[in-house]
C-alpha cells in the first residue's frame, strides 16, 4: 500500500513536469510565422519583374535565404551586439532593463534579443510582463533548433518598416529601389534603425530624427573599424530616401496570373528581364502607330525551341493605365482563329497521306449548308499546290482540304497538340473551322509551332534543360509529341512557310542578310483578330493585335499589324539558322512535275523528289489522260468516227471544267482540248461544262432586299469551249442563252426545281435545286 503512494506521489510530481517539458518542446507553431506573403516574381537571372500585395493588403516578399552582410552587421550593432553569445536571452540585457524601468518609473527599455523580438513578431501579443515571459521562454526554444543565421533570415523577413511595408528584401525595393544584396552602408544602417519604432519615424515622417539615429550607428559601426574613414563620410553625406519606389511592372500579366494561381510564392520565371523590356518597347511603340487606327491592345510571346521556354511574356500593352482592356492577358484569352490553324492541317494532310506537298487542290467557289467561303483577294485560281495554298493563305483550297480530311478527325487533333478552347463538338465549327470558326488562345497556338520546330530539332537526340524555373517551361518533347508532329511533315510545313510573302514591299529573299523564318499570319471575320507566329529553330514569336473588346477595324489584318511587330522583335534576338533536313525520313518518289501527284502512265513531265512513306498511299495522277486527235490535230476523234491511221495520238493535263474555267485565266500556257469532230459527236465522253454554283445539293434559302422584295439566285457555269454557246432552262421553260460567261439570275418559287443547260453541241447537263 505504502508502494502504491509512493509511485502515485512520484508520478503526480512527475507530471507537470513531464508537460512543462512537452510544452517547451512544442511551444513553437510550424511555421512560425502564419502570415500572409506578397507574391513575387523574379526573371531567369534573379531579377525582380513584379510583385503584388499579400491578401492582408501588406508588401512582405517570401522570406529570403540569405541576407547582405552589411545588413546583419549593422542590425547587430544597433539591436542585439551579443547576439552570437546568448542563448536566446540575455540576462544582463534584462536585468540593466529592468534597473532603468525602475528609475524611470515607467517602460523604457524592453531587453529583447533579436531572437525574442521575433518570437514578439510571430505571436503578435500585447506586451506585459507575463508575455515577455512567455517570449523568454519560447526564444530559447527556437534557439535550440534553428542557427544564428535562420534566426535572422526570420527577424528581417518579417520586421517591420514603416507603413504596410514588411521585411528587408520589400523594404529595399520601396525604399530603395533595388533588391537587399546590393545595399549600401547608409541604406543597411537605415533599415536596421527602422524597426525600432516605424510607427513613430519612417521615411516620410520625423525625418531629422531618423537621420539621427541612422548616423549614430554608422558612427558607432566607424568606430569600432567595420569601415574606413572615406565610406564612413559618404554614408553620412547619403541622403534619405523621399518617397516609396513603385516596384517594377514587368510582365505585369504573367505576375498578376500568378498571383492568381499561387499567390504569396516566389517565383522564379524562365523570362529573360532585359529582354521582356525590349520586346515591351517594340509593343508600345506600334502600339503608339496602330492606335490611330483605334487598334488599342497587342500581346506578344517569344519562346527558346531548345529549352521550350518562354523568354518574353507580354499579355497587352498599358498595364499601369485605365485604358479599357489593357488588364487582359490577350496571350490566354479565346480569340477567332482566322487562318492561323492552316499549317496543322497541311502537316497532318502530309503525314496521313492524303497529299504531297505540290499535289493540285481545288479553288472553286463553293457553298456548303449556307458557308459560302472566299479568298482574301476575292479570286480564284482552279487549282493551286497545295504548298502554295499555304504559303498565300488562301481559304478555298483549305476548306476543300479540310472537307477531305475531315472536321472531327483535324478537330481531334488539334486538340492533342493542346487547344484546350476548342471544347465544342464538330458539327459545331463544321468546315468554319479552318477560317477562324474556332477560338483558340496565343498561348497555346505558339505551343503548337514550338511543337512542331522542336519535332525537328530534336529528331536524332533528346531535349535538355534546367528545372531550376517554376514558371515558363512548356513540357518536355517526348515521343507522345513527335507521334503528334511527323518529323518530316513538319520540316515540309516549315519549308512551305517560309514563302510567304512578307510585309514589306520588297522581295525580301533576293536580300542576303535577311533571316529565314517560317510564319504565318490569320485575319478573323470582320477584321477583329490579327495573328502573327514566326519559327526557326532557336526561336517561336506569336503576336496578337486588335481590341480587346472585340471590335473590328479596317486594316487591321495579320500581315498589316502583327507580322510588323513580330519582325521587329525577330530583329531584337541572336543568330538564326534554318532546320536541317531530315534526310532518313523521306524517300524517292516519282512525281508528275504538273500536278504533284504520285506520276501516273500518262504523264510526261516526270520530276524524282522526296516524300514521306506515307505520301505512297496518295493517288496518282487523274488529270494526265491519252486523246486522240484528227491529222491537222484541231479535233478530238475516235477510232469508230475517224480513220485510226491518220489519228495522232497525245497526252493532255486536262483539269474538271469547273477548276479549268478558273485556272487557264491565271495560266495562259494551259491547253483545253480541242473541239469533238463533228463527225464523232455522239462519242462525248469528258464532261464539257459544270456548275460553279449551285456546285452542291444543299437546300438554297433566298433572302429579302432592303425594299422587301425576294432576292434572285445567280446561277454559274463553266465550260471547256470559252466561245460555247448554251441555252438555259427552268423545268419547261426556256429562259435564254449566254456566251463566254455564263451567268443566269433566276427568281424560282420556294420547292423543288430542275435547272437544265445545253451547250450548241448538243451536251446536256441537268441540276436538281430546292428552293425555301
Amino acid at each position: 500500500m505504502k508502494k502504491h503512494h509512493k509511485r502515485l506521489i512520484v508520478f503526480c510530481c512527475f507530471l507537470p513536469v513531464l508537460s512543462l517539458i512537452l510544452w517547451f518542446w512544442f511551444c513553437l507553431p510550424d511555421p512560425l510565422f502564419q502570415t500572409a506573403y506578397s507574391t513575387t516574381v523574379y526573371d531567369r537571372n534573379g531579377r525582380l519583374m513584379g510583385a503584388r500585395v499579400s491578401r492582408s493588403g501588406e508588401w512582405r516578399f517570401p522570406q529570403s535565404t540569405e541576407l547582405p552582410e552589411r545588413y546583419i552587421i549593422c542590425l547587430i550593432a544597433y539591436e542585439d551586439r551579443f547576439f552570437y553569445q546568448h542563448p536566446g536571452v540575455n540576462p544582463v540585457s534584462i536585468i540593466r532593463a529592468l534597473r532603468q524601468n525602475i528609475k524611470a518609473r515607467k517602460i523604457v527599455s524592453g531587453g529583447s534579443t533579436i531572437t525574442m523580438q521575433t518570437i514578439r513578431m510571430a505571436r503578435g501579443k500585447r506586451r506585459n510582463v507575463f508575455q515577455k515571459t512567455i517570449e523568454m521562454i519560447m526564444a530559447l526554444r527556437l534557439e535550440l533548433t534553428n542557427s544564428k543565421s535562420d534566426i535572422l533570415l526570420l527577424y528581417a523577413s518579417h520586421a517591420p518598416f514603416g507603413g504596410n511595408v514588411m521585411g528587408i528584401d520589400a523594404a529595399s525595393w520601396r525604399y530603395f529601389g533595388h533588391s537587399s544584396v546590393d545595399l549600401s552602408w547608409a541604406e543597411a544602417a537605415l533599415l536596421a534603425v527602422l524597426p525600432n519604432a516605424p510607427s513613430a519615424m519612417h521615411v516620410r515622417k520625423n525625418r531629422p530624427a531618423l537621420l539621427q539615429k541612422r548616423n549614430r550607428l554608422l558612427t558607432k559601426l566607424y568606430q569600432s573599424g567595420k569601415m574606413d574613414e572615406m565610406t564612413y563620410q559618404l554614408a553620412i553625406d547619403e541622403p534619405l530616401p523621399n518617397e516609396p519606389y513603385p516596384l517594377p511592372q514587368l510582365a505585369p500579366h504573367a505576375v498578376s496570373n500568378l498571383q492568381i494561381e499561387r499567390p504569396g510564392q516566389r517565383h522564379v520565371t524562365t523570362i529573360d528581364a532585359s529582354l521582356q523590356i525590349k520586346v515591351e518597347h517594340i509593343l508600345n511603340r506600334w502600339h503608339n502607330e496602330f492606335s490611330h487606327n483605334k487598334i488599342q491592345n497587342i500581346a506578344a510571346v517569344v519562346f527558346d525551341v531548345e529549352k521550350g521556354e518562354v523568354m518574353a511574356y507580354c499579355g497587352n500593352v498599358n498595364f499601369g493605365t485605365r485604358q479599357a482592356g489593357t488588364q487582359v492577358d490577350i496571350i490566354r484569352a479565346p480569340r477567332s482563329s482566322g487562318s492561323i490553324l492552316k499549317p496543322f492541317l497541311y502537316q497532318m494532310m502530309l503525314q496521313e497521306g492524303d497529299i504531297l506537298p505540290e499535289t493540285l487542290v481545288p479553288d472553286i467557289p463553293i457553298m456548303v449548308q449556307g458557308f459560302q467561303p472566299q479568298n482574301f483577294n476575292l479570286r480564284f485560281d482552279g487549282a493551286v499546290p497545295a504548298s502554295l495554298a499555304l504559303s498565300r493563305s488562301l481559304n478555298l483550297p483549305s476548306v476543300n482540304m479540310l472537307r477531305q480530311y475531315s472536321v472531327p478527325k483535324f478537330l481531334g487533333d488539334l486538340r492533342s497538340m493542346g487547344f484546350g478552347t476548342l471544347n465544342f463538338p464538330a458539327d459545331h465549327y463544321g468546315l468554319t473551322l479552318i477560317l477562324g470558326g474556332g477560338e483558340v488562345n496565343l498561348w497555346e497556338t505558339s505551343v503548337a509551332y514550338l511543337r512542331m520546330a522542336q519535332s525537328v530539332v530534336f529528331h536524332d537526340r533528346e531535349q535538355q534543360r534546367s528545372d531550376r524555373f517554376d514558371w515558363g517551361q512548356v513540357p518536355l518533347f517526348t515521343e507522345k509529341d513527335a507521334n503528334q508532329f511527323n518529323t518530316g511533315a513538319s520540316w515540309q510545313t516549315l519549308e512551305a512557310l517560309i514563302h510567304v510573302n512578307r510585309p514589306e514591299e520588297i522581295d525580301w529573299r533576293s536580300i542576303p542578310s535577311m533571316r529565314k523564318v517560317a510564319w504565318k499570319t490569320g485575319t478573323s471575320y470582320g477584321f477583329r483578330d490579327a495573328w502573327a507566329v514566326g519559327v526557326t529553330p532557336e526561336y517561336v514569336v506569336g503576336v496578337w493585335t486588335g481590341n480587346a473588346s472585340g471590335e473590328g477595324r479596317p486594316g487591321l489584318t495579320g500581315t498589316g499589324t502583327s507580322a510588323l511587330v513580330m519582325f521587329d522583335i525577330f530583329n531584337l534576338l541572336g543568330h538564326t539558322s534554318w532546320f536541317e533536313k531530315p534526310y532518313d525520313v523521306f524517300e524517292t518518289a516519282e512525281v508528275c512535275g504538273v500536278s504533284g501527284h504520285l506520276a501516273g502512265r500518262h504523264c510526261d513531265n516526270v520530276e524524282k523528289i522526296q516524300i514521306l512513306p506515307a505520301g505512297f498511299r496518295t493517288k496518282a495522277c487523274p488529270y494526265h489522260t491519252i486523246v486522240h486527235l484528227s491529222e491537222d490535230e484541231r479535233y478530238r476523234v475516235f477510232a469508230n468516227c475517224y480513220p485510226a491511221d491518220r489519228m495522232v495520238r497525245k497526252t493532255w493535263f486536262v483539269l474538271p471544267p469547273i477548276q479549268e474555267w478558273f485556272y487557264r485565266r491565271r495560266h495562259p500556257s494551259y491547253r483545253t482540248l480541242p473541239h469533238l469532230s463533228p463527225s464523232c459527236a455522239g462519242n462525248q465522253t469528258a464532261r464539257p461544262m459544270e456548275f460553279i454554283y449551285p456546285n452542291t445539293h444543299h437546300p438554297i434559302r433566298l433572302s429579302r432586299q432592303m425594299d422587301g422584295s425576294i432576292g434572285a439566285i445567280a446561277l454559274e457555269l463553266a465550260h471547256r469551249q470559252s466561245n460555247a454557246i448554251v441555252y438555259w432552262h427552268l423545268n419547261d421553260t426556256y429562259l435564254g442563252s449566254t456566251q463566254f460567261f455564263h451567268r443566269m439570275s433566276i427568281i424560282p418559287e420556294a420547292g423543288r426545281h430542275l435547272i437544265t443547260v445545253v451547250d450548241e453541241w448538243g451536251n446536256t447537263l441537268p441540276r436538281w435545286i430546292d428552293v425555301r
